[in-house]
């Protein structure tokens, strides 16, 4: 009586002698895929995508004043709008290589979305990323890398 290891080898046998070339190559094939993606993922990990930002440009006095006048009457903001328009505020930083909120424990780049929405009153300007990790403050994940 044949054992199941005996029948199996029996099988294997012949199978691996007509297909060899072809079982060879297929595992060869499926090795370089698997190298080739993670090489491509190792590479997608270093290649930083920065967002896209779209800025409104600031406009002078003297056509503010002339739109205003062409404009119809529109109902006025609430302030939970006026708060959160992000587009209309503009972070007056000049020395400013991170912002922060006084109502706030992180920081950001000036050109990150969320330091957009910081109202200037709230403002905080810091030079450098040691001068608010000094003051306890965070960077924020979604800016600060």
């Amino acid at each position: 009586m044949e054992s199941k290891s005996q029948k199996s080898i029996k099988f294997i046998k012949p199978f691996w002698l007509k297909y060899e070339a072809r079982v060879v190559i297929i595992i060869g094939f499926v090795l370089v895929a698997a190298i080739s993606f993670e090489f491509g993922l190792i590479q997608g990990k270093k290649v930083q995508d920065k967002p896209l930002v779209i800025e409104k440009p600031a406009l002078s006095q003297n056509t503010q004043a002339s739109e205003a006048s062409a404009m119809t009457i529109q109902a006025p903001k609430t302030t939970q709008e006026a708060q959160i328009d992000p587009v209309s505020s503009v972070i007056p930083v000049k020395d400013c290589a991170f912002v922060g909120s006084k109502n706030s424990t992180k920081f950001h780049v000036p050109t990150c979305s969320f330091a957009k929405r910081i109202l200037p009153k709230n403002l905080v300007c810091f030079k450098s990323a040691e001068e608010a990790l000094a003051q306890g403050r965070v960077g924020d994940k979604g800016c600060i890398k």
